[in-house]
């Protein structure tokens, strides 16, 4: 079951300190303060649980595009419970964010991933397609 709302801090609070790669402090005060704002509607999450357990959660961002009439969603990160992984559990957060996306009036969803991570990629490759761009940064 995904669902999205901001009022369910304490299991997205939960969840992000289980799984952030990032020092605690930063996760707490930056990004999870950003996924709960209610001035934040650009920014958002849904965990998904099984019994009460959160088992994964995806967070994504709605914003603005130069080329395009209407803007588009960001898919910023997926995570699913190495336990759980190969149930459909990815399947079903990444639907919900195309759900939430249609819902917005910003259809086109994108995200990235690492080219050596062949287990999420399996997934990426029956449920979106792959672009010809490279990333870069400063």
């Amino acid at each position: 079951m995904a669902r999205q709302d901001k009022r369910f801090k304490c299991e997205i609070e939960i969840t992000i300190f289980l799984w952030c790669r990032l020092p605690k402090q930063f996760c707490q005060n930056t990004t999870f303060a950003r996924l709960i704002d209610p001035e934040r509607a650009q920014q958002n999450a849904f965990v998904s649980e099984v019994d009460g357990r959160v088992i994964g959660l995806v967070h994504y961002i709605f914003h603005a595009h130069n080329w395009r009439a209407e803007d588009v969603t960001y898919l910023q990160d997926l995570y699913v419970d190495p336990s759980v992984r190969g149930t459909g559990v990815g399947r079903k957060l990444i639907e919900a964010v195309y759900q939430a996306a249609d819902q917005n009036g910003t259809p086109n969803v994108y995200w990235m991933t690492q080219d050596f991570n062949k287990t999420a990629r399996q997934l990426y490759d029956r449920i979106g397609h792959l672009t010809s761009f490279i990333k870069y940064q400063r």
